[in-house]
């Protein structure tokens, strides 16, 4: 609005000329006051922005410049650094230098004195070098002969006195600190029943309770074994022991049906993997083992079900790495890797038939994929002598395993066991051509065959011992060892009267 506009409006409302201008005078000046003042404020922000843009800029050049002064110093320092190594690698290459020189000059001086020597003594003797030296080596041979044979005899027989006393020190303080006790466990698993009517309930319409049970855990129930009892049998003990569970449980709720049946055997599998897994954590604590692949520790509870002569292969695999530490401790070796080499040196019993090495390598290659050093993977491989031996912890193993093994009391066997186990013994001795009579003596520990000496030469009753030995190893089992003593005598007889 212009300001003729402004007076004609301030005239059309009846106020005067001098009235109109006062206000219109007014107004602009308000106008004007407040777009001087708008500008001011402007001014003012912008320069309080440019004041805030100008202490960042000045707050970043510092940063820079610190940084910068920062690296410097990091790169004088690094500097320094590599001068000092250039200065010792230069120190060292001359002592190296020296070293050579030195070295040059002693082999001069040695060459020399030989030259010397060898024309000392063709000038003496007039022999040729090879005559003098054979006369020097005869002459010395001469001298020493019979004091290095006194010395040899005197050493050799101190040597072995000290080292079989020592080694039978070691195996005894071993053996006497081992106080693991000895296990009885049976070799069947043999479920009771409340009542002999339930066999018909497990059994089931037709037999599908039965059927479905074997199934579903992979086993076979004997129901008509024993009165008031069902026996479970299997080749694999971890079936074996879920079964067991399962069964328990449906006898315990008293529906035995498929569905019931399946239910439980889901519910066993779980307790059997978290008990596996508790059993394998507590052999470990009772070592103070730790850091230990979670596959081997399910592989070592496995181990508690599967026995060797009524001793679980868990328990036998503790005494194991406690006698391996303990023979490690006095020969001077690392503890920890002995304990830990003899605890997973049957670790390949617990693996399913997907292995077709035995037990030993099986558990070698479980081993070295779990990230064991090298030193423990050779000692669970080569226990059972299968590989060659490539540490001492080998070694400790092989003692460890056989001590466990024969330990009094260690192990245990029914009397049906041990009668069977000593006919086989027997009869795999009188298979033989030319043995008339054989005898299992020492609880199945020896056995002795008397051979016709008529038709079986000392020679041929070698081979007769060796082929027996043979046999007895590949199908037989057994703790400990068996002596086998072939005996052919011959004795004439006259009476004089």
């Amino acid at each position: 609005m212009d300001w003729n506009s402004l007076t004609v409006v301030f005239v059309v409302a009846g106020a005067s000329t001098a009235v109109t201008a006062l206000m219109v005078r007014r107004y602009f000046l308000s106008l004007l006051q407040s777009r001087e003042q708008a500008g001011e404020v402007a001014v003012r922000e912008a320069k309080l922005a440019l004041r805030e843009k100008e202490s960042a800029l000045e707050v970043k050049h510092r940063s820079l410049e610190a940084e910068q002064e920062s690296k410097g110093r990091e790169l004088s320092r690094l500097q320094a650094q590599l001068e000092q190594e250039q200065e010792k690698l230069t120190s060292k290459a001359h002592e190296v230098e020296e070293a050579r020189q030195e070295l040059d000059s002693n082999d001069g001086e040695v060459e020399k004195a030989r030259r010397l020597y060898r024309m000392k003594l063709h000038q003496i003797t007039r022999m040729n070098e090879e005559e003098a030296r054979q006369v020097l080596l005869k002459d010395a041979r001469k001298e020493c002969e019979a004091e290095l044979r006194s010395l040899r005899q005197e050493y050799l027989s101190d040597s072995e006195a000290s080292l079989k006393e020592e080694a039978q020190r070691i195996l005894l303080a071993a053996m006497q600190r081992i106080t693991s006790k000895p296990m009885h466990d049976a070799t069947a698993t043999v479920v009771s029943l409340p009542e002999e009517a339930l066999k018909g309930r497990i059994i089931g319409k037709d037999g599908r309770n039965i059927r479905t049970f074997e199934h579903v855990t992979g086993t076979t129930l004997l129901i008509d074994e024993a009165p008031d009892s069902v026996l479970i049998s299997s080749f694999d003990p971890v079936r074996r022991e879920i079964a067991r569970i399962a069964l328990e449980a449906l006898l315990r709720d008293g529906r035995i049906q498929p569905a019931s049946i399946e239910e439980a055997v889901v519910a066993a599998e779980e307790d059997m993997e978290a008990n596996i897994i508790q059993l394998g954590e507590t052999a470990l604590r009772r070592l103070r083992l730790s850091s230990l692949h979670p596959e081997m520790v399910g592989l070592l509870g496995k181990l508690n079900y599967r026995l060797s002569n009524n001793q679980t292969t868990l328990e036998h695999s503790i005494e194991v790495a406690n006698i391996c530490a303990l023979l490690a401790s006095e020969v001077g070796l690392d503890p920890a890797i002995a304990k830990r080499a003899g605890l997973l040196h049957d670790l390949g019993k617990a693996v399913d038939e997907d292995y077709a090495s035995s037990h030993a390598i099986a558990g070698a290659d479980i081993a070295r994929r779990c990230g064991e050093e090298a030193r423990v993977v050779n000692a669970i491989a080569a226990h059972h002598k299968e590989v060659p031996a490539e540490s001492v912890y080998a070694g400790l193993v092989m003692v460890g395993d056989a001590l466990s093994a024969v330990r009094p009391g260690v192990r245990t066997s029914s009397i049906d066991s041990f009668i069977g186990r000593v006919r086989s013994i027997e009869a795999i001795a009188q298979e033989e051509k030319g043995v008339s009579e054989a005898f299992a003596i020492q609880s199945g520990r020896e056995v002795r065959v008397i051979v016709d000496p008529g038709t079986v030469t000392d020679q041929a009753a070698q081979d007769i011992a060796r082929r027996i030995r043979a046999r007895i190893e590949e199908e037989l089992n057994y703790p400990g060892s068996i002596e086998i003593t072939v005996i052919r005598e011959q004795r004439f007889t006259e009476t004089a009267v």
